[in-house]
């Protein structure tokens, strides 16, 4: 049986440092606002397809970071 591993690159928010992570967002969530800016939110993963085909398969980014 295969245990769960989250996803290269990711991490778990523990409630300590999940109030520290909240705070941040919370206070520039407030500061955008001022100056008129709205919330959006963008898919978290995205398929390879998206990065590789503007700067090409062979770069730093596909080749390591997808």
């Amino acid at each position: 049986m295969s245990s769960l591993q989250p996803v290269r690159g990711t991490q778990d928010l523990l409630p300590a440092q999940m109030r520290r992570h909240r705070a941040v967002v919370e206070t520039a969530r407030a500061i955008a606002a001022r100056y008129g800016f709205e919330e959006m939110a963008t898919p978290i993963f995205e398929f390879t397809e998206v990065f590789a085909r503007p700067i090409g398969e062979a770069t730093d980014i596909v080749a390591k970071e997808m």
